[in-house]
């Protein structure tokens, strides 16, 4: 059995309450715990609006798609958001098939997503 690379992780606080998590690998079932981990800490730790940047994400199967909503579901717990940004053909062909792209806006550059964050609420 084969195991993807780790993901690579790094974060950028734009505001004080946002975080911009950029992703870079493959999103499977071996890589998504530490994604959520990071994911979910930098909620708990007050930034409640998390923009996940996909541009370097080669891969993305269903576990990364339930991990993306279990996030969204947890932002919104803490009254923040989850909202992509340059996610690939194929992640949102992943969101347009299951129709969670209804619940994740997707953004084709960050500015953007801090845009709309900027003005929601």
């Amino acid at each position: 059995m084969t195991h993807s690379p780790p993901l690579i992780l790094t974060v950028r606080h734009p505001a004080e309450s946002i975080a911009v998590l950029t992703v870079a690998g493959e999103i499977d079932v071996d890589s998504v715990p530490a994604l959520r981990t990071r994911a979910l800490e930098l909620i708990r730790r007050g930034r409640p609006h998390l923009i996940l940047d996909l541009a370097s994400v080669g891969f993305c199967d269903s576990s990364g798609l339930n991990t993306m909503i279990s996030v969204l579901r947890y932002a919104k717990d803490r009254h923040g958001s989850l909202s992509l940004v340059a996610a690939p053909p194929h992640v949102t062909r992943l969101l347009d098939v299951t129709g969670v792209g209804f619940l994740i806006p997707a953004f084709p550059t960050t500015a953007e997503a801090l845009g709309r964050i900027g003005t929601a609420g």
